[in-house]
């Protein structure tokens, strides 16, 4: 079958839910007009984003802290710290997620930004043990994003913080101008699932440390106790690139060499685990939006293409360093790596819940988002055809 390329971006064939119209423009690339139209950035941008400043400001001036931004030493979380303190004079707390896969590099880079912008560090330590038992349990379910349980303990780790603050307001360096919205089927995964993988791979029945949320849990911190996740980036001019010189001059920070490297199993499952086993090349995603954004030309995204996503050198390096964290064999890993590809929907999880009530659900979260989910929107394009 003939692979069929986006005449707007570098989406492809081998992306889930795709379609073309007749002059062969994805419904992807219209799912990021739609994401531009909801989110102008320009003057309406800023006007928008100097009212949640405000407001920011107002209902944190009795607390220490305003608000909370999540670090990881990358490009995004960097550059929101200083621009959170340098141009919007607010004052965060920046949390870190340690799960023992931080990069020295990142770590250097966090204890840089923080200690130059003058803003209070909290690392979350989780016990490693935990970590290595979820992480496991993903790569023997044979699912795509083995790294998923990081995005989930991030998220929780951030409400967990800022119930104990009293701080309404988290900060998230997410754009999906520079990095796209990954098909759900590569990315998706929740708590309910996490758990269910723990036991039936792990034999565990449950964790202590490793903070996870369930749907109780983002009802009570996004509703009850209204904290609320904002993404300066959708509002305001953000260039990736423009952002890491800035940050490399001011403050001698250190680039990682790909997107989201700064965490090595993070790099282990973009480099190798999803091409190498899915043939899932997320960078088609993520350039897809850059051009889009005018950051990159197509031509320059194509010629990116054909490079491999990981050094053969590197990912062998990798790779033995991967399993020997895991405790995990040679002769497993290459079991796992034969397995038969699975995906989210191939396990229990919530969103079986969100289809079913998805009208509902879209309300619910309307009180407990200050945005619509990106998954929603995807949803809502993947279910129209591309004329329509």
């Amino acid at each position: 079958m003939k692979n069929i390329i986006c005449t707007r971006g570098v989406w492809d064939s081998t992306v889930p839910g795709i379609e073309f119209d007749e002059n062969g423009v994805s419904n992807y690339a219209k799912m990021f007009d739609k994401l531009c139209e909801i989110y102008p950035r320009g003057e309406s941008g800023k006007k928008e984003w100097a009212k949640i400043v405000d407001r920011i400001k107002a209902d944190g001036k009795k607390n220490k802290y305003d608000c909370i931004i999540g670090v990881s030493g990358g490009t995004d979380s960097s550059y929101l710290l200083h621009i959170a303190k340098k141009e919007y004079g607010l004052r965060p707390l920046a949390v870190n997620l340690d799960n023992g896969w931080s990069s020295d590099i990142a770590v250097n880079n966090i204890k840089l930004m923080t200690r130059a912008l003058d803003i209070d560090l909290e690392t979350y330590v989780i016990d490693y043990e935990e970590v290595k038992s979820v992480l496991r349990s993903y790569i023997k379910a044979s699912l795509p994003w083995i790294d998923s349980p990081t995005d989930i303990a991030i998220k929780s780790s951030l409400y967990k913080i800022a119930a104990r603050e009293g701080i309404k307001y988290t900060l998230n360096g997410g754009d999906f101008r520079s990095e796209g919205k990954q098909p759900t089927e590569w990315t998706y995964s929740d708590a309910k699932q996490m758990l269910y993988l723990l036991n039936k791979f792990e034999n565990c029945k449950g964790l202590n440390s490793f903070p996870y949320y369930t749907l109780i849990d983002l009802f009570y911190y996004g509703y009850l106790r209204g904290i609320k996740t904002y993404r300066p980036y959708y509002y305001n001019d953000y260039k990736k690139m423009a952002a890491q010189d800035l940050l490399e001059k001011e403050y001698g920070w250190i680039y990682y060499g790909g997107h989201h490297h700064e965490n090595i199993f993070t790099k282990f499952a973009i480099a190798y685990w999803l091409p190498q086993k899915f043939n899932i090349d997320k960078r088609k995603i993520t350039l897809s939006a850059q051009i889009l954004s005018g950051e990159i030309t197509r031509e320059f995204a194509l010629e990116q293409l054909k490079i491999p996503p990981f050094s053969m050198e590197e990912i062998d390096r990798d790779k033995n360093y991967v399993l020997k964290k895991l405790s995990m064999t040679k002769d497993e890993f290459i079991n796992y790596m034969h397995l038969s590809n699975k995906f989210f929907f191939d396990y229990p999880s919530y969103f079986n819940l969100y289809q079913k009530y998805s009208k509902y659900g879209k309300m619910v979260f309307e009180k407990i988002l200050p945005f619509k989910p990106t998954m929603f929107i995807e949803q809502d394009f993947r279910n129209k055809t591309v004329n329509s």
